[in-house]
């Protein structure tokens, strides 16, 4: 069995009204692990300890989706989280910055990206959102299909993160995220980008991350069969595989 990993107690950002929690593991170059719409940093625990062998490994948990700020404080929306976590990358002063998020944290990495370009050298997004488009109540239909296409064990740890974020705060944040796309700033990303999907992903099609992938300069794409939406739980080992190997890799970002 591996050695349990040390990680510090949680600690809190906060820029304006908008906050972060964050805990740190490991050492090297930092990676950002950015969770998506009513999730937390719980969802990536069986990735940490992959990541943490060689990389400083960074948690967030979005305050606005359940921690830290009352129920009903509004979230700052894709743009505002984009803006905090640009943010919390000048106060920590991190530079050669690997950003890994999952659906609209996929998303809110692209705009961290795009807003310092300086500080994040690769981008590592799973299941994004950010080219997904249509009214919320459709995207409500496919979430209890997106829930029985994955690691069914995970399915109360879904449950439980929904309910301390709020179904208000949910319908709101879905909305945003619908109305906010970032067609026009992924061709000139300049971070090295490794797109990763759930084949069986319900709520995000995979034909939505090859759209992604295609637009970025230089995006490898890579799918994982029998993965569902929330990839890095549903295939730990392939998506862990996947990252390591992609961060590995020499080479310059795209121009």
């Amino acid at each position: 069995m591996p050695a349990r990993l040390s990680r510090s107690r949680p600690r809190q950002f906060r820029s304006g009204s908008a906050a972060l929690r964050y805990t740190v593991t490991g050492e090297g170059d930092p990676i950002l692990l950015v969770h998506g719409l009513s999730g937390s940093g719980r969802w990536w625990r069986r990735n940490v300890p992959a990541l943490a062998a060689a990389h400083r490994v960074y948690i967030l948990d979005l305050a606005a989706y359940g921690y830290g700020l009352p129920p009903h404080h509004r979230s700052p929306g894709v743009r505002g989280a984009a803006a905090l976590i640009a943010a919390f990358l000048d106060d920590q002063g991190l530079t050669r910055v690997t950003l890994i998020g999952h659906s609209m944290g996929g998303h809110i990495s692209i705009r961290v990206a795009a807003l310092r370009p300086d500080r994040v050298s690769h981008l590592v997004l799973a299941c994004a959102s950010g080219l997904l488009a249509g009214p919320r109540a459709r995207m409500a239909l496919h979430l209890p299909r997106a829930a029985v296409t994955g690691r069914v064990a995970f399915v109360p740890r879904v449950l439980a993160d929904a309910a301390r974020t709020g179904p208000l705060k949910l319908w709101r944040s879905a909305g945003d995220l619908l109305r906010d796309s970032v067609q026009d700033l992924l061709p000139g990303l300049t971070a090295r980008t490794l797109v990763i999907w759930g084949a069986r992903d319900a709520l995000v099609p995979p034909a939505i991350g090859r759209r992604l992938a295609a637009a970025i300069p230089g995006a490898r794409y890579a799918e994982i069969p029998r993965a569902g939406h929330v990839v890095m739980v549903d295939a730990p080992e392939a998506f862990n595989a996947l990252v390591l190997d992609f961060l590995a890799q020499r080479g310059e970002a795209p121009a």
